[in-house]
Formats: structure tokens, C-alpha cells, sequence
């Protein structure tokens, strides 16, 4: 029997996971990285009828994930993996055992999963975390998942297996050398990659991402109108789509706060340059991550003389390429590996 192989990536804003392999194609789905805890059972039930999240315990608590989370929010902020180890919440545990629940599998013979470029270097962690997973877990529902072996590699690394398989250049790319940046909600993660192979010493992570851009905006708001002002997915939404979002039944014009915002991703970009240099001897420089297309600017201004590559749906180039290494790995073995469609989130 084919052995199953399965991508989750818990990230500070949301959890991505693979749903089906077609071919070539990788397709995914995620939710927000939001763990509402509970002592009592999660039933979902509305009066519209039942909300898209699962109940998943962990440690002696319910914690309620999934697509539909904002609608067990309360006024505290659940989103809480803020910390360099935030693999080591049960939280952390929650969403991952989450997606799994919501990809309907029972048992997985490889789990690949991610953590930033700082956190895989403490060695510890990274064994701390793959021995927690390879077991039996319950996932809700009555549901129990067993998980035979995992497997936690880089962020970035991801990005750039699923970067390298996408444009058909995997044996150009292995004679290359490669800055690959991940700009996530609370980390902004890169490596320098000789081929598929990371160079240590000059890759790393700060925690300058999105959600610093967001807290930025959100206390230039506060202190504008005289509010504690935290509405974070407002301000996100707006940025991306262009538009002035609307508070207190006005438009609000994000402009005057930009300045600031700004500054945050040069910042971050110019800590990844006491690492890379002016990445004269870097070929592709390749920008994935939710953060993208606000950190792009800055990227581009730091390396004028290089052409930024970008990814179709960054938000989900990590996930793809821990698919691709994981059923790679599987073919290392002796073994291809077996993804059959497990349909979408919230189809329970």
C-alpha cells in the first residue's frame, strides 16, 4: 500500500494545509490561526445551523479551530502565537490537529510541517516538536488521527520547492544560489539556498511581519480618534484591496499612518542584509508569504539590481512545497506516496 503523505502550515495569521494532489496541482485550503479554549464539549449549532470549526482537546481544554472561528470569538484576541516557540502551545497543537481533522484522514505515514528559519535552528525544538506529533491523536469529533512519522523543515524551504516545481526549473535551480523571503503575520523569515540546500549561517528570521504593519496602523488609528482601536483584519483588508475602511460609519483615510508602516518592512528587510549583503551572488531572490505585497517595495528598493520573482497565491507556496518534499521523501523510501482528495474545509 501506498504510503500517505500529508503538508500542514500553522503560521501566525493562518493555518494552511493540502487537500488533494491532481498532478501538478496542490490544492489547499486554511483557516485562521485562532484557538478559542473551552472546558465543556463544542457543539457549532447556531440558529443558521452549524458553524465550520471542530472542538479539538488538548491538555485538558476544548479549543474550538476552523474556518467559522471568528464566530466563537469573544473579546480576547486568541490569536496568540506571537513567540519564537509558539510550536510548544497547545495551541499550536490545536490548529494543526484541526486541519487534520478537516482533511478527514486516519492515518498518515509522513506529516511535513514548518517553523521560522530562527526557531529550526534550535535543534531541540525541532525533535521536541516532530516526536510530539508522531502519535495518536484525538481530533474531534470522536475522531482520532495516528501520525507514523513527521517531519518540520524551514518555512522558506518551502517556497522554494514549490517555487523550483511550479516554473519546471528544479535542475537549473540546483546549480544556483537562491534568497527566498517569507513575510508571515508575526515573522519575516528568509534562507539563502545553494540548490535545494540551506546556507545557515545567512539565513535567519525576525519577528517584523504583518501583524507589526497592522499594530503600527491600528495605534496611529487609536490615538487619531481618542479609541482603543484593535480591529487588525479591517486595517488588513483594506490594505490589500486598496480601499479606506470604514469606522464609526466613515471612511478613514489610512494614508497619514503609512509612513510608519512603511518604515517596519525596511526594517525588517535591512536586519535580512547584515545576513545576505547585496546578494551579488544571488541569482533568484523569490518573495512568497500572506505579507508579500506589502513588503515588496521595500524588498525591491534594497535590491534594485536584481528581478523580484513572486508565486501565484503565495499565501499557500509554503504548504505546496512541504507536499512536494514530502512526497519526495516518500520516493526516497522506495515507496510513491499517496494523496487522494479529502475534499474542502468545513465539509463535516
Amino acid at each position: 500500500m501506498e504510503p500517505i503523505v500529508r503538508a500542514v502550515d500553522v503560521g501566525r495569521g493562518n493555518t494552511k494545509y493540502v487537500t488533494a494532489v491532481d498532478g501538478a496541482e496542490i490544492r489547499c485550503a486554511a483557516f485562521p490561526s485562532e484557538a478559542h479554549p473551552t472546558d465543556v464539549a463544542v457543539s457549532g449549532e447556531t440558529w443558521t445551523g452549524r458553524r465550520k470549526t471542530v472542538g479539538v482537546p488538548v491538555a485538558g481544554l476544548i479549543y474550538e479551530v476552523g474556518p467559522d472561528v471568528h464566530l466563537a470569538a469573544d473579546v480576547y484576541n486568541s490569536r496568540v502565537l506571537q513567540h519564537d516557540r509558539y510550536c510548544e502551545l497547545p495551541e499550536y497543537m490545536a490548529l494543526t490537529l484541526g486541519a487534520l481533522h478537516f482533511m478527514r484522514v486516519d492515518a498518515l505515514d509522513l506529516l511535513v510541517v514548518g517553523l521560522p528559519v530562527a526557531t529550526f535552528k534550535v535543534r531541540k525544538v525541532v525533535t521536541a516538536l516532530e516526536k510530539r506529533l508522531a502519535s495518536r491523536h484525538v481530533i474531534g469529533r470522536g475522531r482520532e488521527v495516528t501520525i507514523a512519522k513527521v517531519k518540520a523543515i524551514p518555512q522558506p524551504a518551502g517556497a522554494l520547492m514549490h517555487f523550483a516545481h511550479t516554473n519546471n526549473c528544479v535542475a537549473n535551480m540546483r546549480k544556483e544560489r537562491h534568497l527566498i523571503i517569507d513575510v508571515g503575520q508575526r515573522t519575516f523569515d528568509w534562507i539563502v539556498a545553494q540548490g535545494m540546500q540551506q546556507i545557515e549561517k545567512r539565513s535567519h528570521s525576525v519577528n517584523r511581519g504583518m501583524f507589526d504593519v497592522l499594530h503600527a496602523i491600528a495605534d496611529g488609528v487609536s490615538r487619531t480618534l481618542g479609541i482603543d482601536f484593535r480591529d487588525y483584519e479591517l486595517v488588513d483588508r483594506a490594505l490589500r484591496d486598496g480601499r479606506k475602511p470604514v469606522i464609526f460609519q466613515r471612511e478613514y483615510d489610512l494614508a497619514k499612518h503609512m509612513p510608519l508602516a512603511r518604515k517596519i518592512a525596511e526594517q525588517a528587510v535591512a536586519e535580512m542584509q547584515h545576513y545576505v549583503g547585496d546578494a551579488s551572488d544571488v541569482q533568484n531572490i523569490i518573495l512568497v508569504g500572506g505579507g508579500a505585497f506589502f513588503f515588496r517595495k521595500a524588498v525591491k528598493e534594497s535590491f534594485p539590481r536584481h528581478s523580484i520573482q513572486e508565486v501565484k497565491d503565495p499565501l499557500f507556496a509554503n504548504v505546496r512545497g512541504f507536499q512536494i518534499a514530502g512526497m519526495e521523501l516518500a520516493r526516497a523510501a522506495g515507496t510513491p506516496a499517496k494523496v487522494v482528495d479529502v475534499g474542502e474545509a468545513g465539509d463535516e
